[in-house]
């Protein structure tokens, strides 16, 4: 593929923006340095054009697993331009704050109250207040990602490689007061003796427990229901981080599939299908707190992403958009399961049904990855591997999506049996990002 006018601009941007954009998920750099599309001119269902006009399906997570209904759905858009068109801020609240909530605590009995942000670090960043402020204890213990903020990020100013294992190498506290050192404590996921061993000796201090109850494979029997019984014998607030799994396999958090209730749970991403609303959810002895400390924006009033939650529920509601998004799912896990065996690859899939991704086990897996996503995307397909399914897919595009990857396949079996996989890239191999205990690289 020439030069494009995306590069061009994304250079542009690297010289105005710091890092060039504002999501470290959404740089080339980790899709196809120096040839990746970077912008897009129009974007529907699951298609995308880039600015110079070139069409691709979008098998590359459809903006960061948000739009599960596809891009630019025309239910969920016809009613914000409605919202509007009746004005989207006003000195008076819209009432569509109220309704979303009614909604979501219907959907999750177990939760009496809700409120809600613009984003899901945003959001996660607001619970730990609010549940510090219910436990009266600092101290939080945590597994996975959760976000930018200092609370989370603090994790590494006692140890500089804390969050290697939760989020990706190298990543330095700059910028966060020292003061926080030690208030974070990790452990891993379906690791007992990792989770023991945070709460061991800090019982007294640890006021929540924030995980993602789903993450490469779903918990290990106990798991949940441990760290729910510990949480109650300490007297910490328990936290889901559903921002990315929740409204993926199920109508609503993945926990309820599972029978164990946190005491709080966060979600944004799908709740929106791509328009910024995040909420956090909870048992009113635990909300409650958040009237004895100062939480409060502007802009968190604003109308637009209370009614594309309002009409992204709605929908996913009546058409039952989670059967097709896990059917779809377990299409391309199969897919990919078969082709690899065909072309004599090793690969590992990991995921939530939804969610699926898989990764190259070999040494130069980086190298393979940047190769997989070039030939797609000369191939019309913006691809990594893996994706965040959408409502938008049809059996047809996935069916000729992996005909494609079986192409790619065999062009990586080739260059893996000849040595030769670097010599066929036509730029630098991407760069490594999220971890989020895959076990790869993505």
């Amino acid at each position: 593929m020439k030069k494009n006018k995306g590069q061009i601009l994304w250079k542009k941007a690297k010289n105005l923006i710091p890092g060039g954009g504002q999501l470290l998920s959404k740089r080339s750099e980790i899709f196809l340095p120096e040839l990746w599309p970077s912008y897009y001119k129009k974007a529907k269902g699951c298609e995308i054009w880039d600015l110079e006009g070139n069409h691709f399906f979008d098998f590359a997570g459809m903006g960061i697993s948000s739009c599960t209904l596809g891009y630019s759905d025309d239910y969920v858009d016809n009613s914000v331009k409605k919202a509007i068109s009746n004005g989207s801020m006003g000195t008076l609240n819209s009432y569509e704050e109220v309704d979303l909530a009614e909604k979501l605590i219907s959907i999750h009995p177990w939760a009496d109250m809700a409120r809600f942000t613009r984003s899901g670090g945003e959001a996660c960043s607001v619970a730990i207040r609010i549940a510090r402020a219910a436990s009266g204890k600092d101290k939080v213990a945590f597994c996975g990602y959760h976000g930018w903020h200092d609370w989370y990020i603090s994790t590494n100013l006692s140890k500089d490689n804390n969050l290697d294992g939760q989020l990706l190498p190298g990543l330095e506290p700059n910028g966060i007061p020292r003061a926080l050192v030690d208030s974070t404590i990790p452990f891993y996921y379906n690791d007992f003796d990792s989770f023991e061993k945070a709460i061991a000796g800090n019982e007294d201090q640890i006021g929540v427990i924030m995980l993602e109850p789903s993450k490469a494979t779903g918990p290990k029997e106990g798991f949940l229901e441990h760290i729910r019984k510990t949480a109650d014998r300490i007297g910490a607030v328990l936290i889901f981080d559903e921002v990315t799994s929740g409204f993926h396999n199920n109508y609503g958090g993945i926990h309820l599939t599972f029978g164990v209730n946190p005491d709080m749970a966060v979600f944004a991403k799908a709740l929106g299908n791509g328009y910024p609303i995040a909420s956090i959810i909870g048992k009113r002895n635990v909300m409650d707190a958040a009237q004895t400390t100062f939480i409060s924006s502007t802009t968190w009033t604003e109308r637009v992403g209370f009614v594309a939650a309002l009409a992204t529920l709605d929908k996913m509601e009546k058409e039952n958009v989670q059967e097709k998004l896990l059917k779809y799912g377990n299409m391309l896990r199969s897919g990919w399961t078969n082709l690899a065996q065909k072309n004599g690859l090793k690969i590992k899939i990991t995921g939530i049904i939804s969610i699926p991704n898989f990764s190259f086990l070999y040494d130069n897996s980086l190298a393979i990855q940047t190769l997989f996503t070039q030939e797609m995307l000369d191939r019309g397909f913006l691809a990594r591997t893996g994706t965040a399914v959408t409502y938008a897919y049809t059996e047809e595009i996935i069916n000729d999506y992996l005909a494609n990857v079986d192409e790619v396949f065999k062009i990586i079996s080739k260059a893996l049996k000849n040595n030769s996989v670097e010599s066929l890239l036509k730029g630098p191999i991407k760069h490594s990002t999220f971890q989020r205990l895959t076990g790869n690289q993505e």
